[in-house]
């Protein structure tokens, strides 16, 4: 196995794919609208990080403090390296909104306003509207002996409000806390002729700064400052917890209530927030000096991913995607026929996801079909894949869906939708208990000519419609027998009990997926070995399974010509002599967001290829329940292999380099080089 030196941080990791995603709001190229979305994305990305991550380390240095990880660090001095990477990435976006996107977004005529700017016409306007619309939702707690610390919402607005005088009965209270619902918008869109015709906000936290003494009324407001608390947001559930399938549910919604009050992570303030004041804070949450994070401007950035939304300015936003519809499916009467005679492979978001909903849609409402099955890990609120399961199961068909109610941050919705299956009589399982289903599985099983005939499709991504927009993934539509009775001998170690099926073309984790890749990897190093071209190529999300890259290690000292795509996290150190000199690894940062999973091995020249949903983790390796897809037919094969792996590797725009340090280097073209960006050659090919 790899040494800790041969093993990069994993956090630090992530930490590093936020950089690239904070170096898009920087870039001139990027529309201007954009570069503020993208800079929400990482304070999205980042309470993510905290939520989970740096909460797992919190619990771990508490109940297992000695524990050593992968890196070599223990949990304490990692929280100690990470939150310090974590400090400075934040420290870079907001001198990034403050000093570049916004006031670029004011010459072009997008003001945010703040309290000292505002004109008396302003300021009469905000004040009726804070009078009007936020006092009457405003509950503003005293502390006092009857009145002790509120228990605040995970990520909710607050201000912490320090005041002199007595109240009406007589109390003297010095400090009170006012909790913005989160129901208010944290921007607030200004009357344009207040603007001079432009585009004005003004952000929230301005306005309850201003107007904060009217909820204190005969006191004196000393201060107000605003800040923010992170929680552990992770989900457990015990195994004393797990009586039945029906329980399970019950718990998940428990958990969810407990979720917006689970042990604090971090405090967010303004930079002017005095020390007396963050002290009271960071002592009331148990937090420490290292847990504290100031902030210049507002504390929630998230909630500015409104404003783009809010403005009608298309040339500085990127251009819709207006998908393909696939030429296979365009004038017939039914997919069904299409699939039959051949594989059909769709790339999103390139090519529209309507076809996989039609799927589902025809089946339902198809008399010959007796059966659906589907995989939901994610899926959108108002689905319409849902609502066709439903529709099938109210028709009387054999409806089997598999909810994954531990899918992280969607476990509400999919509550829901297992609830409203079940009550349309669809047969909905939860799963193996200890074993995410992240598997992106449907099949349909049709009466046809006296006997039944399966249909299948496999992808990369979720069954979910809105992210289909943004997200690269491939799916395959296919009625080849031996894939179609695998995907069915899946849904039957799923939903039923007995040993693991021996499948002729699929892949699944946790049983032969993690085994077949070292076999593959193997098999290259013994190309090399006797003197045989070697190659591998693999992208996907995160890479930092130990025995992997210890595998990949090997290839390299052999001589196998390996790169690596990987979007996010890559605990491999690429480029280090004596270890990885044949590894390349590079990310691509894009509008889209690359979230295919593709494997190919060279294989003496026969290339093999597979598509995926599982990343080289452990917890896809051996804790989720995963498949791998082999891509058969020629040409299929070739698309998958140039619009996956070719175009991004030739990628000099949207690319970049990792180092053996885990440091990253944009890539760019060379004076006379051919400029090739994977995302766009794609849109173009595609005329989206």
């Amino acid at each position: 196995m790899p040494t800790s030196s041969q093993i990069f941080c994993r956090e630090s990791s992530l930490l590093a794919f936020n950089r690239r995603v904070l170096a898009q709001a920087e870039d001139v190229n990027v529309p201007l609208l954009e570069r503020l979305r993208f800079v929400c994305i990482v304070s999205s990305n980042l309470d993510e990080f905290f939520e989970v991550r740096m909460a797992y380390l919190k619990r771990e240095g508490r109940n297992n403090p000695s524990t050593v990880f992968d890196s070599g660090r223990t949990p304490a001095e990692t929280i100690t390296q990470v939150a310090a990477e974590a400090r400075d990435l934040i420290q870079q976006q907001y001198e990034i909104l403050n000093q570049k996107v916004l006031p670029e977004l004011a010459d072009t005529g997008i003001h945010f306003y703040r309290r000292h700017n505002w004109t008396p016409q302003q300021h009469e306007w905000i004040e009726n509207y804070f009078n009007r619309e936020l006092l009457p939702l405003l509950t503003p707690i005293g502390l006092d002996a009857s009145h002790p610390f509120p228990r605040l919402l995970n990520k909710s607005l607050n201000f912490v409000v320090e005041l002199d005088g007595k109240d009406a009965f007589g109390r003297e209270s010095s400090m009170a806390i006012v909790q913005a619902p989160r129901i208010l918008p944290r921007v607030v869109k200004l009357p344009e002729e207040l603007c001079g015709g432009a585009d004005g906000f003004v952000f929230l936290s301005s306005i309850l700064h201003e107007y904060v003494y009217k909820l204190f009324r005969g006191m004196k407001v000393k201060s107000c400052h605003q800040f923010r608390l992170t929680r552990d947001s992770d989900l457990t559930v015990e195994d004393d917890e797990f009586n039945n399938l029906t329980n399970l549910r019950t718990v998940i919604q428990s958990e969810l209530h407990d979720r917006d009050f689970g042990a604090a992570v971090r405090l967010e303030v303004a930079d002017n927030c005095p020390n007396e004041i963050t002290q009271f804070l960071l002592a009331r949450f148990d937090l420490t000096e290292n847990e504290l994070y100031r902030v210049n401007g507002p504390v929630n950035l998230v909630r500015l991913m409104a404003v783009p939304d809010m403005v009608e300015r298309p040339e500085l936003k990127f251009p819709s995607v207006k998908q393909n519809y696939p030429t296979e499916f365009r004038k017939v009467d039914s997919l069904l026929n299409v699939i039959r005679q051949k594989d059909v492979l769709l790339h999103h978001p390139y090519q529209s996801f309507e076809p996989v909903v039609r799927f589902i849609q025809e089946a339902a409402h198809d008399p010959n079909v007796v059966a659906i099955k589907m995989t939901i890990y994610r899926t959108g609120t108002h689905s319409e894949l849902a609502q066709a399961l439903l529709i099938a199961a109210q028709a009387g068909k054999l409806v089997t869906v598999v909810v994954e109610l531990m899918a992280r941050f969607d476990e509400a919705n999919n509550v829901k939708w297992a609830r409203r299956l079940e009550e349309a009589g669809a047969h909905v399982v939860y799963g193996v208990f200890g074993y995410k289903v992240h598997a992106k599985m449907a099949l349909v099983i049709r009466r046809e000519e006296g006997s039944l005939k399966m249909y299948a499709h496999l992808g990369t991504g979720n069954y979910h419609q809105g992210t289909s927009r943004i997200y690269t993934d491939f799916g395959l539509l296919t009625a080849q027998r031996d894939i179609t009775r695998d995907v069915n001998n899946l849904f039957m170690e799923i939903t039923g009990l007995g040993q693991a099926n021996k499948l002729k073309k699929l892949h699944q984790s946790p049983f032969t997926l993690h085994k077949m890749l070292l076999n593959k990897i193997d098999r290259e190093i013994a190309h090399a070995q006797a003197g045989k071209p070697a190659k591998i190529i693999a992208k996907m999300n995160s890479l930092v399974e130990p025995s992997l890259i210890d595998a990949l290690y090997r290839a390299s000292a052999a001589g196998v010509q390996i790169d690596l795509i990987v979007r996010g996290m890559c605990a491999l150190r690429p480029q280090v002599a004596g270890l990885s000199e044949n590894i390349r690894v590079r990310s691509i940062i894009g509008r889209l967001l690359e979230h295919s999973r593709v494997y190919y091995f060279y294989h003496d020249g026969a290339e093999e290829v597979y598509i995926s949903s599982a990343d080289w983790m452990g917890r896809n390796c051996f804790r989720r329940i995963e498949v791998a897809t082999p891509i058969e037919d020629m040409a299929l094969k070739q698309r998958v292999i140039e619009e996956s792996l070719q175009l991004a590797l030739a990628d000099n725009v949207k690319a970049w380099e990792m180092r053996g340090d885990g440091s990253y280097t944009r890539i760019h073209a060379a004076d006379g080089e051919t400029v090739v960006s994977l995302q766009d050659s794609l849109l173009q090919k595609y005329d989206c």
